[in-house]
């Protein structure tokens, strides 16, 4: 057994046993239990769903303390928080799928939750190549810091644009070049029908599966902005992905929550702008006071600080608007 204290990126492979033992056995008891058949998620369901992932996902921040230490742990809740704070754009953008493909709210679930499967693998592969990177060559880390910096700015000065699926590559792509049916079959991402131009029986990819295509690609491109932003905070690839995982796998549940009063966030867009930037000059305030490394404690409480005045801010700017449809 003593192959399971050997280290692998750093931590002992019993660790990452451990949280990929925690993973499969929550995936199976929202596949196998939680939502065995296809049902609508309500409000009520989905803030259960989020409280209990966000309780093991604090929870799992309590165990790192324990076996990694106490600076490890505060660099895994800043991680978690600021990964699931980042991915709520994410969220506007899954909402946006469902509305263009017309998925109803019964078959959402389907959707999301083989999208996390997806996402565990990517974020793996980016998160592994990260930490080679910045492993190899530590500079690496002032070009994750410099960008960081520019896309908080860039989010502060542009106004948002108004996403057009109908030209998306990706969907265009995908039209052209496979057999899709024109409607949905059901829960079905693949069904079997008679060629338009043959008669012969062939595959064709449904909307439903469209949908899955385009939420996967969506993580990926915002995974562009966490992965570095959570590489910003701590170098440790264990941290960088179980935080990424908890706070999907949470986020994912408290979607159809989210999706009825997303218009309630609007100025939590510049909180995330303004943390950003933070994430990104950390490593250039360490060097200046000749730190190791900034304290994680402080990193923590700056990071609930900015979040929270953009949450309030919010809240209290859309007060008078009414909860969306």
């Amino acid at each position: 057994m003593d192959f399971l204290f050997s280290l692998f990126l750093g931590q002992p492979l019993w660790l990452w046993f451990a949280f990929v033992g925690i993973v499969i056995a929550l995936l199976a008891l929202d596949l196998g239990v939680l939502n065995k058949t296809d049902h609508e998620i309500g409000v009520a369901e989905s803030l259960k769903l989020s409280a209990l992932y966000i309780g093991l996902g604090v929870a799992f921040g309590g165990f790192v303390w324990y076996q990694i230490g106490q600076q490890a742990a505060a660099e895994y809740m800043t991680a978690f928080v600021v990964e699931k704070t980042l991915a709520l754009d994410n969220v506007f953008v899954i909402a946006l799928i469902f509305t263009y493909f017309a998925v109803p709210r019964i078959y959402q679930h389907r959707v999301l939750f083989w999208g996390i499967l997806g996402v565990i693998v990517l974020r793996g592969i980016m998160i592994g190549l990260g930490a080679t990177l910045v492993s190899q060559y530590s500079w690496v880390l002032y070009i994750f810091a410099v960008f960081l910096i520019a896309t908080g700015v860039k989010m502060l000065l542009i106004k948002d644009k108004e996403m057009n699926l109908d030209s998306n590559p990706i969907l265009r792509f995908m039209k052209r070049r496979f057999n899709v049916t024109d409607k949905l079959h059901g829960n079905a991402f693949f069904v079997k029908q008679p060629h338009p131009k043959t008669g012969k029986m062939v595959q064709f990819m449904t909307p439903l599966f469209l949908a899955l295509v385009l939420v996967e690609f969506a993580d990926l491109v915002f995974a562009v902005d966490s992965v570095p932003a959570v590489f910003a905070i701590t170098t440790d690839p264990y941290i960088v992905y179980t935080s990424n995982i908890f706070a999907i796998l949470g986020l994912r549940a408290l979607y159809f929550a989210l999706a009825a009063v997303l218009h309630r966030f609007h100025y939590l867009k510049y909180a995330l702008s303004v943390l950003l930037i933070f994430i990104g000059s950390k490593i250039f305030v360490a060097d200046l006071m000749g730190w190791e490394k900034f304290p994680a404690a402080w990193s923590l409480g700056i990071t609930f600080t900015i979040l929270g005045a953009g949450i309030v801010y919010s809240l209290w700017k859309s007060r008078d608007l009414k909860t969306a449809a």
